[in-house]
C-alpha cells in the first residue's frame, strides 16, 4: 500500500529588529477603488449626472406659470434645489481630489458623503413619485392637458427620476465603503 508521509517544511524566522526598526510600520493593502466612489472618475461623472438632469428638472418645472399651484410639484422644485447643492459641491469636491491626486476615503468623508447621499437621494425619489402621480392624474385621468403644461411637467420629472438614477449608485457605493471597513 502506498501512503503519502507528511512532510515538514522548516519555517525561517523573523530578521532580528534593530532599533530604528521597532517603529517602521508596514504599508496597508488597501481595497482598490471602484468607480463610482469618492475621489474616483466614475465618482465625478455621476456627481455632475446628478446635478445636470436635476438642474434642467428645476429649471423647467419652476419657467411653468402654473406650478406654485400643486404642493408636488413644490416640492419637486425644493428637491431639486437640494439635489443640484449638493450634487454640485461634492463634484467640486471630487474634481478637485481627482486635480490633486487625493484619496476620499476618509471615514467621516464617507459617512458624510453617504448620509447626504441618501437623504438627497431619498427626496428626489419621492418628489419625482409625488410629480409622476399628479402628472398622470392631469393627463390621463382629467384629460386636462390642453390647459396645463403637461409636456414641462413631465419632462421635469422625468429629469428628476433620472438624477434619482445617478443618485442611487453615489449612496450605494458610500454606504457599502463605510459598512466594509
Amino acid at each position: 500500500m502506498n501512503v503519502s508521509q507528511g512532510a515538514v517544511h522548516p519555517v525561517e524566522a523573523p530578521p532580528p529588529q534593530t532599533e530604528g526598526a521597532a517603529n517602521v510600520l508596514l504599508p496597508r493593502v488597501r481595497m482598490k477603488d471602484l468607480q463610482g466612489m469618492p475621489g474616483t472618475v466614475g465618482g465625478w461623472v455621476l456627481r455632475v449626472c446628478q446635478f445636470l438632469f436635476a438642474a434642467v428638472a428645476l429649471t423647467v418645472m419652476a419657467t411653468t406659470s402654473d406650478f406654485p399651484s400643486v404642493t408636488a410639484f413644490c416640492y419637486l422644485v425644493a428637491a431639486a434645489g437640494l439635489q443640484c447643492m449638493w450634487s454640485l459641491i461634492l463634484s467640486i469636491v471630487d474634481g478637485y481630489a481627482l486635480l490633486v491626486g487625493r484619496r476620499l476615503q476618509n471615514p467621516r468623508v464617507v459617512s458624510l458623503f453617504a448620509v447626504g447621499d441618501g437623504v438627497t437621494s431619498t427626496l428626489t425619489f419621492a418628489a419625482a413619485c409625488a410629480s409622476a402621480g399628479i402628472t398622470v392624474l392631469i393627463g390621463n385621468d382629467l384629460g386636462a392637458c390642453g390647459k396645463n403644461h403637461c409636456t414641462q411637467f413631465e419632462t421635469a420629472t422625468a429629469m428628476a427620476f433620472l438624477s434619482w438614477f445617478a443618485a442611487l449608485p453615489s449612496f450605494l457605493l458610500n454606504f457599502w465603503s463605510l459598512a466594509s471597513r
